[in-house]
């Protein structure tokens, strides 16, 4: 069983991710570090060098990789993975879906303190950052709630929204 994480960036998806690989025992894929380390560059370098067209075509490539070589795991998923191509499609039929919800202002609150490692909102004035993810999440919400289940996150603790997905399962 692959268990995957998808929502909108500052979700927390990489830190719930390692919490509930530790929880289940099952090894933790990260895509964007897989990316990261096929590449030799970080992802906000892949966008900047290599466009982001090239970064979403090597994150599908690498997501075919993962769910044909992968039998039980965590899989962490870039905030745009489930947006492209059919890569929700390929995610609901190998993998048990999980949609971390977030709220706006949550989610602005977290990026604000992150906005230079990401490569989406880094030229954003931070007055118009809530607008922005707003609007992003607005597009991307028809993929994500494409999702098998849905995890409330705002107020809980990484440790508790693992509990709710290992309940799950």
């Amino acid at each position: 069983m692959i268990i995957s994480l998808i929502g909108y960036m500052g979700s927390g998806k990489s830190h719930i991710s390692k919490v509930l690989s530790q929880k289940l025992h099952l090894k933790l894929i990260d895509l964007d570090k897989e990316i990261s380390l096929k590449n030799n560059l970080s992802i906000h370098e892949i966008f900047q060098k290599k466009g982001e067209i090239y970064f979403r075509k090597q994150e599908r490539e690498l997501l075919e990789e993962i769910l044909a070589t992968s039998e039980h795991c965590i899989l962490s998923l870039g905030g745009g993975t489930p947006a492209y191509y059919n890569n929700m499609q390929l995610i609901n039929k190998h993998t048990q879906s999980i949609f971390l919800r977030t709220s706006v202002k949550t989610l602005a609150e977290r990026l604000l303190k992150q906005k230079q490692k990401r490569p989406l909102i880094a030229s954003q004035n931070d007055e118009d950052l809530p607008e922005f993810i707003a609007k992003h999440l607005f597009e991307r919400n028809v993929y994500y709630s494409q999702a098998k289940f849905t995890v409330d996150t705002d107020g809980k603790e990484p440790e508790q929204i693992a509990d709710e997905i290992a309940a799950l399962f």
